[in-house]
């Protein structure tokens, strides 16, 4: 076998391949660590833009019921947004959930509409009944006592008067005058009627005629009295009660060209119309009846309103007048 013999030239090129060997597999190294640095980088930048949105395959609550390229609304928390997809999926079953909304209720001791303006208590007051002066509890029951008693006198005293109305009735149609037999016959009718309601029960307890302090005081045959805001009322109605029906008994009068004289007619005589047996004694009631009857039945028999008023078929005291006959005297 014969040697190999290298020339210069091939010496050359074998010392050449030697050394950029090494160099090459060096740069070669260090281009792989350049190149898998880049894709670290690309990665890391992907991750930081895809930072907070679903990825695919783990899709939210919100994503099923939204376009995936709906942007969630600013400021509204993953909660609100949840309570918001329910709702929409299904608004019959979130209304039926919701709270009911409270409705305002009128205070106990407040009379109805008076938030509202209308400044009328019960019975006629201008003071809510829970805001009124209190009488001591010994006092209430003794007028609690007192009305009973005086219901009893009452029921018995109009039994009496609706026979002697009746006679009164039968004397006017023999004698022809018929509207005031009629304008009587109207009469008697409520006297029936006020004898019926006497026997309906009452609750005393809740009435703020016995627990409320006077504020009035009146004087009537030479004696003074005081009473609160609903007695005071009872005695004002009476007054124009009496007004009332002076007019259409004077009407009546007239009509028939019958006696000019109140005195003569039953109504004046019996000054019960319109009476219930609250609050004030029948003599009182009669008094004040009697004092707007007189006044009323020479309006009526002249047709004129000297004393009074009307006012859809209404008649009552002039103002005035009303204050001149009742005369009351604040206590406050």
């Amino acid at each position: 076998m014969k040697p190999i013999r290298f020339t210069n030239t091939a010496l050359s090129l074998l010392l050449l391949l030697g050394i950029a060997a090494p160099a090459f597999a060096q740069h070669g190294n260090e281009k792989g660590k350049s190149d898998k640095q880049d894709k670290t980088d690309q990665q890391a930048s992907s991750d930081e833009q895809n930072k907070g949105k679903p990825q695919a395959g783990h899709r939210g609550r919100q994503d099923r019921h939204q376009p995936e390229n709906a942007a969630a609304p600013q400021g509204r928390s993953e909660h609100q947004q949840q309570a918001q997809d329910r709702q929409q999926a299904n608004p019959q079953v979130h209304n039926q959930h919701r709270e009911p909304v409270p409705v305002a209720q009128q205070p106990q001791n407040r009379p109805p509409g008076w938030d509202k303006g209308k400044k009328v208590g019960w019975g006629g007051g201008n003071v809510p009944p829970g805001q009124q002066a209190r009488l001591p509890q010994e006092r209430q029951q003794v007028l609690i006592q007192q009305q009973q008693q005086r219901v009893i006198v009452y029921r018995q005293a109009l039994d009496q008067q609706q026979i002697r109305a009746r006679q009164f009735a039968t004397q006017l149609q023999q004698q022809n005058h018929m509207a005031s037999y009629r304008y009587q016959q109207r009469y008697l009718d409520r006297l029936r009627q006020q004898r019926l309601a006497l026997n309906r029960a009452r609750n005393y307890n809740n009435d703020p005629y016995y627990y409320t302090a006077p504020i009035y005081r009146y004087d009537r045959g030479g004696s003074s009295y005081e009473v609160n805001q609903y007695a005071a009322n009872s005695l004002r109605q009476a007054a124009n009660n009496g007004y009332a029906q002076g007019y259409r008994a004077g009407q009546a009068a007239l009509q028939d060209r019958w006696s000019s004289r109140y005195q003569d007619s039953y109504a004046y005589q019996d000054a019960s119309y319109g009476y219930d047996g609250n609050y004030i004694d029948q003599g009182d009631y009669n008094y004040y009846f009697r004092e707007g009857f007189s006044r009323g039945y020479p309006d009526g028999y002249g047709n004129n309103n000297q004393y009074g008023q009307s006012s859809g078929g209404s008649y009552s005291l002039l103002g005035g007048i009303l204050s001149t006959i009742l005369n009351f005297q604040s206590l406050r």
